[in-house]
């Protein structure tokens, strides 16, 4: 057997989180920008070459007037709402360093708390909720992969094919996928993340 292929086959034994999952048509009626309220879309969002940026500073207004929550710009995944079943969410993301104290992807709804999952962005590591999983994850693409298994209940993510976090979910609700960059604790002035590749899928 030949050197080359001795080294290939490691690699082929791994399985990619995608495998057995159907991939779900999107258009652009699926994405729903959520932005500071006294801005417009193009102040904060932007779509070019395939790539969306998402940004927000620290000092802007929620999403919607009277509302408490803090700063965001994100994506919410209008269309593919789902209460059981096996669901997964993949894009690449993109984190100039700076941007921190920020949640960057969520799967939301729950019963024991407003959302499954959350990864934030601390100082260039990526964590699930304030549990670091991933480091030096700014300045380069880095794919992500979250699988929501509703009745197991169990929460899987992959970042770049390799799985680096599993926990329970926190309960059937209505569950939807959100991205962009959403204010946390001790966050930067500017916050910001860029997405490629966006896909939903489905067993």
């Amino acid at each position: 057997m030949s050197l080359s292929l001795i080294q290939l086959l490691p690699y082929q034994a791994i399985a990619d989180p995608t495998d057995g999952f159907t991939s779900l048509s999107l258009g652009s009626s699926n994405f729903v920008i959520q932005k500071p309220y006294d801005v417009s879309v193009s102040d904060r969002y932007s779509f070019q070459n395939g790539i969306r940026k998402l940004w927000v500073y620290s000092t802007d207004k929620p999403f919607m007037s009277g509302s408490t929550t803090k700063p965001r710009t994100e994506v919410r995944i209008r269309g593919y709402d789902y209460t059981s079943g096996v669901w997964q969410f993949e894009g690449y993301a993109y984190v100039p360093s700076g941007t921190t104290g920020v949640s960057i992807m969520q799967i939301f709804g729950g019963t024991t708390a407003a959302t499954t999952m959350v990864l934030r962005v601390y100082n260039g590591a990526l964590s699930y909720y304030k549990t670091p999983i991933v480091q030096n994850t700014y300045n380069r693409w880095f794919r992500v992969n979250v699988i929501h298994d509703v009745g197991a209940p169990k929460v899987k993510v992959y970042i770049d094919g390799s799985l680096v976090y599993q926990v329970n979910g926190n309960g059937a609700s209505t569950h939807y996928f959100k991205f962009g960059v959403y204010t946390q604790d001790n966050p930067s002035n500017y916050m910001e993340s860029q997405w490629r590749g966006i896909k939903v899928l489905k067993k």
